[in-house]
């Protein structure tokens, strides 16, 4: 079955309860299964929680606040850094701020652990906050912990519909390639690989398809993990350093720019040298998931969402922006009490 089909196939099975084994195969499923215990054994348990990124950013900025919600599995929370500073979260919302030139509030819900699964309670605990964009990581744990493929696209396409209903844009970091982690040996590195860049294309149809976009994180956990995994991984070799942190974060700025809108004016149209275009959102999903930091977001061709091949979308590689200074957040016990009183002056 080729890549394409496979992907298509992995999505409608979440669609429509459908097992999904056969995409990969009842043996490589069951060899996963089996060495992933191994696996695991060898990187260990993931102990500590991480720095809470939750709170203010954007000192001295005035305008109406962004609202942000961060969600998902260690990634997101920014397990093994040491301060707060170093974690994707503040990373985000400090560029954010920066680009946007308006303050900043994130609620970071994210947990290590954290599986599809998952998903809901965390949606639960930010949807008081009215969130205007949500930043979820999800994919890895479900690969780890050998979760039905079908079963994880399922959750995330729930949740990120979820999401929409209450007007939130949705971005999410689908399933990092997990062939690029140290002590995942062959021939389980090589189905780990497989395994997880189509479930990195099945999430990208299907968040699509929910309305919202995505951003391929490949081997980011690209290139760079790969040549340079001592400055990238932490001292566990599955997640990243504060380094690799920092790298993920300007990976997911520009499409959560663009999701606000906060784009400029050459980023509106795609550029063709770039290899951006709009295909069939099969097609694009299975090549963002070969090419990390590539954005696919639904759109349409003379006023129609589909095609004979699906939904139109489009495939964007944005231009990375400048790494901001990370900013220690500003706290407040709720959002809505510190968007009256301005935090600079309390």
């Amino acid at each position: 079955m080729g890549k394409v089909a496979a992907a298509r196939k992995l999505a409608a099975a979440a669609a429509f309860g459908g097992g999904g084994l056969s995409v990969l195969g009842g043996s490589i499923y069951g060899l996963l299964r089996a060495e992933a215990v191994l696996a695991r054994r060898t990187i260990g348990n993931a102990d500590g929680v991480p720095p809470d990124a939750t709170g203010w950013y954007g000192r001295r900025r005035s305008g109406d606040p962004v609202m942000v919600a961060l969600i998902g599995d260690s990634s997101a929370a920014g397990y093994g850094v040491e301060t707060v500073l170093e974690t994707p979260g503040a990373q985000l919302a400090s560029g954010l701020a920066e680009a946007a030139e308006r303050r900043v509030y994130l609620k970071s819900v994210a947990f290590v652990g954290a599986q599809s699964r998952d998903l809901d309670k965390q949606i639960d605990l930010v949807l008081p906050m009215q969130p205007q964009v949500a930043v979820i990581l999800i994919g890895a744990n479900d690969v780890t912990h050998t979760v039905r493929p079908s079963e994880s696209v399922r959750l995330l396409d729930r949740a990120v519909r979820r999401l929409r209903d209450f007007d939130c844009e949705v971005v999410v970091g689908t399933c990092p390639d997990l062939g690029t982690v140290e002590p995942i040996a062959p021939p389980l590195r090589q189905v780990a690989r497989a395994y997880s860049r189509r479930l990195a294309a099945a999430q990208t149809i299907a968040v699509v398809e929910a309305g919202g976009r995505t951003v391929s994180l490949g081997s980011v956990l690209g290139p760079e993990f790969a040549a340079a995994p001592a400055l990238l991984f932490g001292p566990d070799r599955f997640h990243p350093s504060a380094a690799g942190y920092s790298h993920l974060a300007s990976v997911l700025l520009p499409s959560v720019l663009a999701a606000l809108g906060v784009i400029t004016a050459e980023d509106v149209r795609p550029e063709a040298f770039r290899g951006e275009a709009v295909l069939p959102v099969s097609l694009a999903a299975v090549e963002a998931a070969a090419r990390p930091g590539t954005e696919v977001d639904g759109t349409r061709i003379a006023g129609a969402e589909r095609g004979d091949r699906g939904r139109w979308a489009l495939l964007r590689r944005r231009r990375r922006h400048p790494k901001p200074t990370a900013e220690e957040p500003e706290q407040h016990e709720s959002p809505d009490a510190a968007a009256v009183e301005d935090p600079v002056e309390s």
